[in-house]
């Protein structure tokens, strides 16, 4: 885990979500669609679900997956560092709770040469709060 996640508490995991993209430089990955396996683990400063037992007080999980594949399967990109990034903008967007996240974007199909088990980036993005509106 990213040495920066460490000072949440509070953390939301979703591993191992698949999908098929068109993320990679050559030709070939712009046109047939290969899998990407991504793992998220989402840092809040509060949770209060726990006492509460209400979906309002934590974040969709599902919302969450949904906005994860509609960027790998609908968006293309050269470099699975810039999908990587696109996930960690649009989660932070949509989802205020979110206070900081890790991003792990895994090609189990890279086009290299030779025997691996995937080319992969990992990312930590941590959401930029004035102290203006640091009200927690």
């Amino acid at each position: 885990m990213a040495k920066s996640v460490k000072k949440y508490r509070n953390r939301i995991i979703l591993q191992g979500m698949r999908f098929l993209g068109t993320t990679g430089l050559f030709e070939f990955e712009r046109h047939e669609p290969q899998p990407f396996v991504v793992n998220l683990t989402l840092c809040l400063r509060e949770m209060t679900a726990g006492r509460s037992d209400r979906l309002a007080d934590t974040v969709d999980y599902g919302q969450v997956f949904a906005a994860v594949r509609e960027i790998v399967e609908g968006t293309r990109y050269d470099l699975i560092e810039a999908l990587a990034e696109a996930i960690a903008s649009e989660v932070l967007i949509r989802f205020p709770s979110v206070d900081a996240l890790d991003v792990t974007v895994r090609k189990p199909q890279a086009p290299v040469e030779g025997v691996f088990e995937y080319m992969g980036v990992r990312i930590f993005r941590e959401r930029i709060i004035k102290k203006s509106d640091d009200k927690r």
